[in-house]
């Protein structure tokens, strides 16, 4: 059985019991951690849709005493119609502060619980500020889930809970570098595209920092060498499969040969063959960065990436978008299907996330690491040395 979670001391009487981390089912710390943090996020989605209920239920009430006080036009007006109105509105006031309260409440504990979570998550589950990366180690064993950024709600825009996503991953992602949403309305478009190709580097290097040594290959599409300095981390560090593609014939290339693995690993899977794929396909997981599409594609390469971002993901090939859609609109509806199929995240702060269950539109903080932050080539720096020493 798996060790018994950490037990809170017993809270003083009247007193809330103090929040400890790992205080979640689970049969090792990490998913203990890893449960708790997905408890935290449906804690506040469920307490924030009970305070919007309760606020709901209080305009409407008091707009169905209002209109019931004025459906008589000879007692609009006079002492009983304005008592009647401040009785609608003591009681439309008594509601809100009551619902407020609550919410206060459950915030506040969720706050702390927060407090106590975010400086015990190992570092695939923590910020890129958090001290546990200094402390960082080559892992033995691919994680649960990744940290791919951080949700809140405007009632508590400093709660952040930890957006975690499984692995490997279900989806491909496209880090929006357009101008679709508010946020990104209010920034330079260049600077946009640049925020965007960092992002996509703190994700990329992330993911070879929580992988086992050799288990994951990252290769980049940057046909314009747009981005080439902000890809400097992980290009300098030796990690990547290959220099980053540039031009059509690069693209070209590099979309071939993922197209063959993905084929040829569907086919031995079929026939349960795994050992019988030639020695030169990286059996690893697979990582396509695609930097400023569709700069560099042909049709027939358009096509290709759809396939890979459509088959790739269950024989272990990933796809990572940096794009503005708006530059691919000559192909019409043909990449529709292509933009549903990866999750949409964004290099600054947006809302454009909605939870499945309950609808809120959720805060998104991307993972970006701080700026004058080295701790990005420290770490990969330390993945290059656990690889020469391992001969991978």
């Amino acid at each position: 059985p798996p060790p018994p979670p950490p037990v809170a001391p017993e809270p003083e009487p009247g007193r809330p019991a103090q929040p400890v981390a790992g205080d979640a089912s689970g049969w090792s710390m990490n998913e203990r951690l890893y449960n708790q943090v997905w408890g935290m996020f449906e804690d506040l989605a469920r307490t924030v849709a009970a305070y919007r209920s309760a606020v709901d239920f209080a305009d409407s009430r008091i707009e169905k005493e209002l209109d019931q006080a004025l459906a008589d036009p000879a007692a609009r007006s006079g002492p009983a119609a304005d008592t009647a109105r401040s009785a609608a509105r003591a009681r439309h006031h008594e509601l809100v502060e009551r619902a407020r309260a609550v919410l206060d409440r459950d915030l506040a504990q969720l706050s702390a619980e927060s407090q106590v979570v975010e400086p015990a998550l190992p570092p695939e589950f923590a910020r890129w500020d958090n001290p546990v990366w200094h402390g960082y180690r080559v892992p033995m064993e691919t994680p649960m889930a990744v940290r791919l950024g951080d949700l809140s709600l405007p009632e508590r825009a400093d709660l952040r809970i930890p957006m975690l996503m499984r692995l490997p991953l279900e989806r491909g992602l496209w880090i929006d570098a357009g101008r679709t949403s508010q946020a990104a309305a209010l920034v330079a478009p260049d600077e946009t595209r640049r925020l965007a190709g960092e992002l996509a580097t703190a994700v990329a290097g992330r993911l070879l920092a929580v992988y086992p040594v050799g288990d994951l290959t990252v290769h980049i599409i940057d046909a314009a060498g747009a981005h080439a300095a902000g890809y400097a981390p992980l290009t300098d560090s030796g990690l990547l499969g290959g220099p980053p593609a540039r031009g059509a014939s690069g693209v070209a290339e590099l979309l071939a040969k993922l197209t063959q693995r993905v084929d040829l690993v569907q086919m031995a899977v079929r026939n349960r063959a795994l050992d019988s794929l030639p020695p030169e396909i990286d059996t690893a997981e697979q990582l396509l960065v695609v930097h400023d599409f569709p700069h560099g594609f042909d049709d027939r390469a358009v096509t290709q990436l759809r396939y890979l971002a459509d088959e790739g993901p269950v024989v272990g090939v990933h796809l990572m978008m940096v794009a503005d859609r708006e530059e691919s609109s000559g192909y019409g509806p043909l990449l529709d299907p292509l933009w549903r199929s990866l999750l949409r995240i964004s290099p600054v702060s947006d809302d454009h996330l909605a939870d499945p269950w309950i609808g809120h539109a959720w805060t998104y903080e991307p993972p970006l690491v701080p700026a004058g932050s080295r701790i990005l080539p420290q770490v990969l720096g330390q993945v290059a040395d656990a690889r020469r020493r391992y001969g991978r």
